[in-house]
């Protein structure tokens, strides 16, 4: 795939396809993913490719992970497929426009810097029948991975794990190891039981970004061979064609020799040379470019094609075509008989070298902009140091003992068991495959742990940067959660693992950059359509180029000495316009103009802890935001740890004593997660409360919750002042003031009241009576202020929304410079947004809404923007727009800069690819001429059309530039 018109003919090739769900094919990652009904369709999704003329391997398939059954059921599946060969956007337009027209086949998309695609079938029967369509249009096509439209993961994190794993062993093969050995048993059991040594690693499927480095690779590889050949080519037919005929007398008697005829006819010795010369050039160095273009056409025309006949005429071709044009017009045109001395047979030499150099250019810079996913993985070690494997545990020839390479550090201050070797426990150096959970590995300073984990001794300092973005050294104590990926700076420390292969933090970052890099901006479509057209037009010019200046030229309008002497005529000299103009038209440029910018940007935000979910079109709409608006607690602040810091009970002339109304909140709050119920629940518990057992208990989000005790005989309420409104309680007048000042200072304000059930039997009416107060303070976060006032200095208006009540909202915000007007407190969950539409949204804005992704989740879930502030499993479940790895609020200025620089480059390089191509076209097609003659040849043109993709994925690998305001303000 060399462009977008590559990976809309791949999407439109697999949505055609019966069983198809979705269709998701990445330019930059020369990758597609697929959903399918059933995984026997797989192979149609690969013919499906080929037949269009791409290059196309199915790298995995993922199954459910609660059945393997579940694949044997006919559903709609997705399916991924690895596609090679596609150069330019009409190769994606044409795999998508074939795929499209096979029945069952839906959300194609292809990915042209990904060389891969993405769709969903009905059933698994469609996936040969793709593999049969692509692979008939000229592509290589592998289906990567097949598995339902919704998967269920496990859970990770457990005790035990099962795990299914494929050895590679030289010397035998073994299918059936004890189902309740680990890996490290099988292991061991193989390599003891022999007397010849085998040797044993885990094997493992290529990755789509490995396919896709082999698919760049192979193409770069390709066009290097054809390249190198028609360099050597063009030395002698320079020198014969171009120095020795211009520098030579005419009267020279080689050169006379040369003019000469070889045989009876008008070809010159100098025509059949150069003719020699200029074939295997024309049919090996460009032999893929008509290889393409033939399947193209034959995709397109081919009996059961679905395509309209007049869309036929109106959307076809690429890059390889008007490439495959201009060559065959240069060089079939210089083997017609005639009798001028001129030919263009070294111009088909010429052209095709540029064109190559050309194309090898684009295919390396293109490999260059899709190295995030490379990068983070290759942050994950091949060995691991595990501490204390019995001598059975140790895999024979696999495991070395290494106590005295390990560097111990300050065993006394930083360990409790590390010790001189041969006297602690033994530490053995093994590959990270065969690690289980429950190992203790060690760390050294400098290493990276090879899962995630939690520190089992020790103390050290670790470097998050790569995964969360986090600058500053992270100091981590026996219990904290260390990550893969992170860099230990500090001693040696001993970490256990506690989560599976393929489920780490790490794992994650890596999956949402790989997703979002198939979510294509609404820029990107754009592009895709107009590259469809951009074939048909420039033909069409082309031909009308020839047709006037032959006309002109025919009828005596044009001047004489406009014809040069040396070329056939009128037709033959008019023919080099419309060559130029085949070869000058690219559509490559505008189709690379958005997805290497937002692959580049998808990689920079990773690198900075941002994860973008939302794919290309997130990027698009947080570069337009007019608003931005904040949750309060855990996001403007620190909402971790709030505390009580002041109470006050009203147990005097009740039944109820402190401790048990006390034990009531306990237990009340235990069953809620929110930062306030938390504060409450370890106020209790340092009080020494021991909670009361609650018969149920029902929480209202945004308000509070309510229990019954059966035993105690009463109910109990607690929350906020609108929570005991809606049950009846009023708050006292000795109270109110109280209250007041509390928010005033921007602490929240929770009540408990309590009635009595037999109560209420007795008398039908029994009110809920306030019995005890609290303020919890909530400290704000040390970057807020400073990030909302660089916020507003970029003209983006700030919002604060709240469940709170007002006068603590309104306190908070005047605290981070958030003006009054623009807060809104006391709402529900679902209603935050919708405030905030019916206050500021008359006019159409374009709105984002911070929040901790779990109270919030309706609110972002109606924004345009979504932006989760969390870590861990956080990350994992969150479905919002963008994720800040990091909680740091300084990565929503990153964030929002990001957006905003990757868009504008989009825009840029969309500008630059129409104007390029716009400005080249006319003067390819001759309207310089007049001027002093002033004509584009068709060498210079190819390599102007070279130049035209170049610029444009050069512009976007400009990006790596970038740095975040918060660094431009420290380098300032």
């Amino acid at each position: 795939m060399t462009c977008a018109t590559c990976r809309a003919a791949i999407t439109a090739a697999l949505s055609g396809l019966s069983g198809m769900r979705d269709v998701s094919v990445s330019l930059l990652g020369n990758s597609a993913a697929v959903t399918l009904d059933n995984k026997n369709v797989t192979s149609d999704v690969l013919e499906a490719i080929k037949a269009i003329g791409y290059e196309a391997n199915i790298v995995s398939l993922r199954p459910s992970d609660t059945e393997i059954a579940h694949l044997q059921m006919d559903g709609p599946l997705h399916v991924s497929l690895s596609i090679g060969g596609m150069t330019c956007a009409s190769c994606t337009s044409t795999i998508t426009r074939l795929l499209s027209e096979l029945g069952g086949i839906t959300d194609v998309s292809v990915n042209l810097m990904g060389n891969s695609a993405t769709l969903v079938v009905e059933s698994k029967k469609l996936i040969p029948e793709v593999q049969d369509v692509i692979e008939s249009a000229g592509y290589e096509v592998t289906v990567v991975n097949v598995g339902p439209v919704q998967a269920i993961s496990n859970a990770s994190g457990a005790s035990w794990g099962r795990r299914t794993i494929v050895l590679r062993i030289e010397g035998m093969f073994c299918d059936h190891p004890h189902r309740h050995f680990t890996i490290r048993d099988v292991v061991s059991a193989i390599v003891s039981s022999s007397g010849s040594p085998f040797k044993v690693t885990v094997h493992k499927t290529l990755t789509l970004e490995d396919r896709a480095r082999l698919l760049q690779a192979k193409e770069k590889r390709g066009l290097l061979y054809r390249l190198g050949s028609s360099v050597i080519v063009a030395i002698p037919a320079f020198i014969i064609g171009v120095v020795f005929m211009s520098l030579v007398s005419s009267q020279n008697s080689t050169r006379r020799f040369l003019m000469g005829p070889m045989w009876s006819g008008n070809a010159s010795r100098l025509q059949w040379l150069l003719f020699f010369l200029a074939t295997p050039v024309m049919f090996y160095s460009a032999g893929s470019f008509h290889r393409r273009s033939l399947k193209e056409i034959y995709a397109l025309w081919r009996r059961g094609s679905r395509t309209p006949i007049w869309k036929r005429f109106l959307r076809f071709g690429s890059m390889n075509l008007l490439v495959s044009s201009g060559v065959s017009v240069a060089y079939f045109s210089s083997i017609t008989g005639h009798a001028d001395t001129s030919t263009y047979f070294d111009s088909v030499v010429f052209l095709t070298m540029f064109l190559l150099i050309g194309r090898y250019m684009e295919a390396y810079s293109k490999s260059r902009t899709g190295d995030a996913i490379t990068s983070l993985s290759s942050l994950k070690p091949a060995e691991a140091l595990v501490v204390g494997l019995s001598d059975e545990k140790m895999l024979l020839g696999g495991f070395r003992s290494i106590e005295g390479d390990v560097e111990k550090g300050d065993a006394s201050t930083e360990t409790e068991h590390f010790s001189e070797p041969g006297h602690g426990p033994r530490v053995q150096k093994i590959s990270a495959d065969f690690l289980e959970l429950g190992d203790i590995v060690r760390v050294p300073s400098g290493s990276t742990p090879p899962m995630d984990g939690t520190v089992a001794s020790g103390r050290s300092l670790f470097d998050e940067s790569s995964v969360t973005g986090e600058s500053k050294p992270i100091r981590k104590y026996p219990g904290d959660r260390v990550l893969l990926g992170t860099i230990n700076i500090g001693k040696v420390i001993d970490v256990r693992i506690d989560v599976a292969e393929g489920k780490t933090m790490l794992d994650h970052v890596i999956n949402v950059v790989r997703d979002s890099q198939t979510k294509r901006a609404p820029i990107e479509r754009f592009a895709d359509h107009l590259t469809g057209y951009f074939v048909p037009v420039v033909t069409l010019f082309a031909l009308l180029v020839w047709i006037i200046w032959l006309s002109l030229g025919v009828s005596g309008v044009l001047p004489r000495r406009y014809l040069d002497k040396d070329v056939g005529g009128w037709p033959v000299w008019s023919l080099e316009f419309a060559i130029a103009v085949f070869v000058v038209a690219c559509p490559c440029g505008i189709g690379l103009a958005a997805p290497t910018a937002l692959l580049v940007g998808s990689g920079l935000a990773a690198k900075f802890g941002i994860l973008v979910r939302g794919g290309g079109e997130a990027f698009q709409e947080a570069a337009q935001l007019d608003v931005i608006a904040f949750d309060k607690t855990g996001t403007l602040t620190v909402g971790g740890q709030p505390t009580v810091t002041d109470s006050e009970d009203f147990c005097d002339g009740t039944p109820w004593k402190r401790e048990t109304v006390l034990g009531l909140a306990s237990e009340i709050e235990t069953s809620s997660s929110h930062p306030l119920a938390t504060a409450i629940r370890l106020y209790c518990e340092d009080k020494h409360i021991t909670p009361r057992k609650a018969t149920s208990v029902e929480e209202v989000p945004g308000r509070g919750l309510k229990a019954t005790f059966r035993d105690l005989g009463c109910s109990a309420i607690i929350g906020n002042e609108a929570w005991l409104a809606e049950h009846g309680v009023e708050v006292p007048a000795e109270l109110s003031g109280r209250l007041e000042s509390w928010k005033m200072e921007g602490r929240s304000v929770v009540l408990l009241a309590v009635r009595q059930d037999d109560a209420v039997e007795t008398s039908g009416t029994s009110p809920f009576r306030i019995v005890f107060s609290f303020a919890v303070a909530d400290p704000l976060r040390p970057e807020a202020k400073a990030v909302i006032s660089h916020l507003q200095s970029q003209k983006l208006a700030t919002w604060m929304i709240s469940g709170d009540n007002i006068t603590t909202a309104k306190a908070v915000a005047k605290q981070v410079g958030i003006p009054e007007s623009n807060v809104i407190a006391g709402v529900l969950p679902h209603e935050k947004l919708r405030r905030l539409f019916g206050k500021r949204l008359n006019n159409r804005c374009m709105i984002a809404m911070v929040g901790d992704g779990i109270n919030d989740a309706p609110a972002m879930a109606a924004a345009d923007v979504s932006i989760a502030i969390g870590s861990g499993s956080d990350v994992a479940l969150s479905s919002a727009s963008f994720i800040l790895v990091s909680s740091d609020l300084s990565g929503v200025l990153t964030l929002v800069d990001l957006s905003a620089t990757v868009f504008r480059r989009v825009k840029f390089n969309f500008l630059w690819a129409l104007v390029y191509n716009t400005a080249a076209l006319p003067i390819a097609a001759g309207v310089l001429y007049p001027i002093r003659n002033t004509r584009l040849d068709p060498v210079w043109a190819s390599l102007a059309m070279a130049l035209s993709s170049v610029s444009v994925v050069c512009s976007s690998l400009m990006l790596r530039l970038y740095k975040p305001p918060i660094d431009k303000q420290k380098a300032s």
